[in-house]
Formats: C-alpha cells, structure tokens, sequence
C-alpha cells in the first residue's frame, strides 16, 4: 500500500515535492492544500484533489502524511501545529533560532500524530553532518557556509514586507573565511565574518524605498547581523535575472585527533533549492509514515529518525548494497 500524501502549499517547494511524490513508487498525492483559489491551481492528475486550507479536516483518515510548504516567517507558526494536530506532517522550518519553541508547540498538540520538523537541506541534512562531525572529531569546531545561492526563506520574509512585490535574497561566503577553515586555523568566526547577503527588490508604485531597505537590514533572525546589501530593479530586471533558484553550502569540521589535524567536509551544488528541499521533504514523509504506525508520537528532528527509515530499501537490502 503506498503513502498517501497531503500537501500544504503550492508554491515553489511544493511543486518541488509534487516533483519528488511521483519520483517515490512508494508514495501516492491525493490532496494539494491552498489559501489560494482551488480552482486556480491545475494539475495533471485528476486524482489528485485541490482544496481549501479550511477543508483540511475532511481528509483526516485519508491522508497518511502531510507536507507543509509553507514559508517559516508566518506560514509554518500557524500551520505547523494546525495540521500536526490531525496529521503525521514534515515540514522545513528554518528559522534556527526559533526551532525550539517551534518544536515545543509542535509537541504540544502531536500527541497521536508524528510531526517532523525542520528537514530539508539545513536545518536538515546538514544539521546530521554537525552532529556526525562532532561525535567522530570532538577536538575541533564547525563551520557552516551558505551559498553562493538563493534563499527561500530570506526571500519570502522580505516578500512579507509591505511595498515589496517581488524579492530574492542570495547569501554569499566569505571566501577568506572559507579558506582560513580549510587551512585548519580553526578561527573564531561571528555570523558578520562568514556571509553577506544581498537583496534585489521590486517595490511597489507608492512604496516607501528607505523603509523597505531599514526594515530588511534590521530584520532581526534574517539580516540583521550580516552586512546587507538592498538594490531596488524593475520587474523586467527581476524577471530576465533573479527566476533561477541555485543554492548549495558547506559543513566543514576542523580539529585534532592529538597531533594531527583532520579535516571533514559535507558540500551541496543545488540547480533548484525548492526542488531539492521538497525531495527531502518528501523522504522524511516514509518515515514520519513509519514512525507513526510504530506509535512513536510527537514532534521529531532528523537526529530522531533512524537512517533506515528515510529508505525504500528494507535491512538486509541496504546492509548489502550499501554497507
């Protein structure tokens, strides 16, 4: 029997998930869920149903697990525990600094449902290369680079602004810094010294620029301990140059094991960010499927999922294939 999945949102994360459902044989999309008019959103299965937020109750017991797509600045506060209270879910919030509280009121309402928080690429995969790292080189430090590439999360908060109609925001290494890790000098990096960020911004008609461009440089969790470069451009501008959505990043472990230094490295090169978060997304949902029927309720991070439960492969299959 396949995974019956639900997903929440149709932007560009969830398309990336519809993408990564029909690339699973052991999944199945019977519902898409919007704010927006059902009626707008066509898809090529007829099978699949496009409903209303507000519907999202008359599908329990039809859905196996719900995918949140939704952005972590408004959306995923609100969502998150609306839908963990019905259904198993897996959603990417991103929101560092926040994910504890969010997980606290994740738990709080998931008491027959396994909700899985904050996967996708990071949080998510690269927060398991921090925690792997540190276990196997306890004498050393992390490092974590960002981009070059484009931001969902950033993009969409600055998105949220009033006056803004279309947003990218694209984060960018220090290579100095980048390089000054490598070579094992193991420095003391504040978030300043590791990126810059950089917007380009449409502003509406009537817009107030120099507000637009304070609030995004003191937004506080997003730009306000980076130096922030704003530059305001036409939709056209916007349209021929800022559509593509390229990320990647590192996770970089520098120590010792006594005498000799050692180095680890976990890199990504993503074409499409939303496509690739919505692959992982869509991973976690066979093990949020999995969890749930063995009873183990509540909120869930990658460091509680076993390894085995993101695959198709059964035991004996992975031990020999992969092991």
């Amino acid at each position: 029997m396949k995974i019956r999945i639900g997903i929440v949102g149709y932007g560009n994360v969830g398309k990336g998930v519809v993408k990564a459902v029909a690339a699973n044989s052991d999944m199945e999309l019977k519902a898409i869920f919007t704010r927006r008019d059902p009626a707008s959103i066509k898809i090529d299965d007829s099978n699949v149903a496009v409903l209303s937020i507000d519907a999202a109750e008359s599908m329990v017991g039809e859905i196996d697990v719900c995918l949140l797509c939704g952005g972590s600045a408004t959306d995923l506060p609100e969502q998150g525990p609306y839908f963990a209270s019905m259904f198993n879910t897996v959603d990417s919030f991103d929101t560092h600094a926040k994910i504890p509280e969010y997980m606290a009121k994740i738990d709080a309402v998931a008491t027959k449902t396994t909700a899985i928080i904050s996967t996708g690429w990071d949080p998510g995969l690269f927060s398991m290369m921090r925690c792997l790292f540190e276990a196997n080189l306890p004498a050393g430090m992390n490092y974590t680079f960002w981009g070059k590439g484009f931001s969902q999360g950033h993009s969409d908060a600055v998105r949220r602004i009033e006056g803004v109609k279309y947003a990218a925001q694209y984060t960018i290494p220090i290579e100095t810094a980048v390089e000054s890790v490598r070579c094992g000098e193991n420095p003391d990096l504040s978030a300043r010294e590791k990126h810059l960020r950089e917007c380009f911004v449409v502003a509406g008609a009537d817009a107030n620029i120099a507000e637009i461009e304070a609030t995004i440089k003191s937004m506080p969790h997003y730009f306000a301990d980076y130096d922030t470069t704003v530059n305001f451009i036409t939709a056209e501008e916007f349209e021929a140059n800022h559509t593509e959505m390229p990320h990647g990043g590192m996770v970089i472990r520098s120590g010792s094991t006594g005498e000799n230094n050692q180095i680890m490295e976990f890199s990504l090169k993503l074409a499409s960010n939303p496509e690739f978060t919505g692959s992982v997304i869509a991973t976690y949902a066979r093990a949020a499927y999995r969890m749930s029927r063995e009873g183990i309720f509540g909120a869930k991070t990658v460091f509680d999922v076993p390894l085995s439960y993101l695959s198709q492969k059964v035991r004996e299959q992975l031990i020999r294939e992969l092991l």
